[in-house]
């Protein structure tokens, strides 16, 4: 049975530790008014966040599990249906052009507002923030208004995959709590409870591109990720010298989609793969052969090139095709 969403999930896999760091926190007297969530894209930050969330506003029920909150309860099923009159939540939308995901400033601006209000039910305010760096320099500014002058009894609970997007001034103002990846056990007894009609060498597959991060292994197996990671594979093996007439057939495959989905997929499998094999050849570990066609430096700068250009691309709604050519060729051997 797949999970479900983050409001609505009752279980918190691998990540005690933070729940535990969090309830002692509210336990001491010592709630810090901000909290920034870090960890890996799909490592479970907005699970635990609404897991907090709850917890506090259901006053604090002791439970087996750190910060437990049982479905059953009103609370739990008033977040999870987004109906609890002192919880809002923020997550990104897609833009105007391609699937870019942002934060507008005028979602932001709504906060102080929120906070301010006398909480309905004679606790606490709190506002949830998915993916806080999806805000542009605009809408990190308008809240860090509020985190320099938060009400009280008001909670910020912002989750990020980046931490360095963010103002250093908005980090400043936050208490951190890190989160892991999950470990490889664990990881594939998930996958097989969630996605058992996958083969498991494919769920294998998954969690090793997934970097040990549930959601991001779901996220990969709903876009063919499987597949994506294959064609990575694929490419990675003819370099330095691909086949002009392959590139071709992979450009035309990838811009199908006319969602930008494979592509942005694509691209970031392939860092991940080209990043990996960076940093065991730096490490003096086994590396694959195209890793000797240049130097480390070479492949780095690469690395960050192939960011620009599909962030570039989905963000000014390029020809993603010509992207995936100029990509894949500048990776091919001088």
């Amino acid at each position: 049975m797949m999970p479900p969403e983050p409001k609505a999930n009752p279980a918190l896999f691998g990540h005690d530790h933070a729940a535990a760091s969090l309830a002692e926190a509210a336990g001491a007297g010592r709630l810090h008014h901000a909290w920034l969530l870090a960890g890996p894209r799909g490592v479970g930050k907005a699970t635990l966040a609404y897991r907090f969330a709850r917890w506090l506003l259901a006053d604090r029920p002791a439970g087996d599990a750190p910060l437990y909150v049982p479905p059953a309860d009103p609370v739990f099923r008033r977040i999870a249906a987004g109906g609890h009159a002192d919880l809002r939540s923020i997550a990104p939308n897609a833009g105007e052009k391609g699937v870019k995901l942002m934060i507008r400033v005028d979602e932001v601006r709504q906060v102080p507002r929120f906070l301010g209000l006398t909480a309905a039910e004679g606790g606490w305010r709190i506002i949830v923030v998915e993916q806080v760096e999806a805000m542009n320099p605009e809408a990190q500014n308008a809240l860090l208004k509020t985190l320099e002058e938060p009400p009280a009894r008001a909670l910020l609970l912002l989750t990020t995959a980046a931490p360095d997007r963010l103002l250093p001034t908005i980090r400043s103002r936050c208490r951190r709590i890190d989160l892991f990846p999950l470990a490889e056990p664990l990881m594939q007894r998930l996958l097989a409870e969630w996605l058992p009609e996958l083969p498991e060498d494919s769920r294998a597959l998954l969690a090793r591109i997934a970097g040990g991060a549930p959601g991001r292994a779901l996220q990969l197996a709903e876009g063919d990720g499987v597949a994506l990671q294959q064609r990575v594979e694929r490419f990675l093996s003819t370099l330095p010298r691909p086949d002009p007439r392959g590139l071709h057939e992979l450009a035309d495959a990838l811009a199908a989609k006319r969602d930008g989905s494979a592509f942005v997929t694509f691209m970031e499998l392939l860092r991940g793969a080209l990043g990996d094999a960076i940093r065991s050849a730096g490490r003096g570990g086994p590396a694959p052969d195209f890793i000797r066609a240049r130097p480390l430096a070479d492949w780095a700068a690469l690395w960050d090139t192939l960011g620009r250009l599909a962030d570039e691309t989905e963000l000014l709604n390029l020809d993603r095709k010509q992207a995936v050519l100029s990509g894949l060729s500048q990776l091919a051997s001088r």
